[in-house]
């Protein structure tokens, strides 16, 4: 039991070292040595667990998925609702926005990940991460009956999200500036209650 526990604890170790690079200075530079002198481990410590490189950013990429889902969940209780379709929704999405340190190295390091994917064919789970979140929230949408079509609504509101991302990120607004704009847009999908 405690030898499994070490083992995830090395590979949590090795992620956090690929967000870290991610996060500073973008995956190209995450070489697997690069990993190892980041972690502070050995290469072939590195190779142990992850024979290659796409299969330790495809893990990575799983690892940051996690972390995010921690993040909605937390935000989710915070509302302190029942955690209706609408309520996910406003917290899931408000959850992705770079508000504080731990989003903002996460979602650094996930731009990263899709961003390879642009690039490199071999990185596709950037991009089927991408639409498995998306088929998620079209989800939510059509249980939470919002105006309009939940595919196009949940398409929409992922772009508003990557915007507002990379827009925090650059600096042209606040985590919650952007969190206002993002519920704003929110508020117009979902009809006012008692109004239909």
């Amino acid at each position: 039991m405690s030898t499994k526990v070490d083992h995830e604890e090395r590979r949590h170790q090795i992620a956090e070292a690929v967000v870290r690079i991610a996060a500073s200075r973008g995956l190209h530079a995450a070489s697997m040595r690069e990993v190892a002198a980041e972690a502070g481990v050995s290469l072939r410590l590195v190779q142990y667990y992850f024979h290659t490189k796409k299969e330790l950013l495809a893990w990575v990429l799983a690892y940051l998925g996690e972390q995010l889902g921690r993040r909605v969940t937390r935000a989710v209780a915070a509302r302190g609702e029942p955690a209706s379709p609408r309520t996910f929704l406003y917290a899931a999405l408000t959850a992705l926005l770079p508000t504080d340190e731990e989003s903002r190295r996460i979602v650094l390091a996930y731009t990263a990940h899709f961003t390879l994917t642009l690039t490199d064919p071999d990185q596709e789970a950037g991009l089927s991460y991408a639409n498995t979140l998306r088929d998620l929230l079209a989800k939510r949408f059509g249980q939470a009956e919002a105006n309009g079509d939940p595919s196009t609504k949940a398409a929409t509101a992922l772009a508003l999200v990557s915007g507002l991302q990379l827009a925090v990120l650059a600096g042209q607004y606040t985590g919650e500036e952007a969190v206002a704009l993002l519920t704003s847009h929110l508020d117009e999908a979902f009809p006012m209650p008692g109004t239909g």
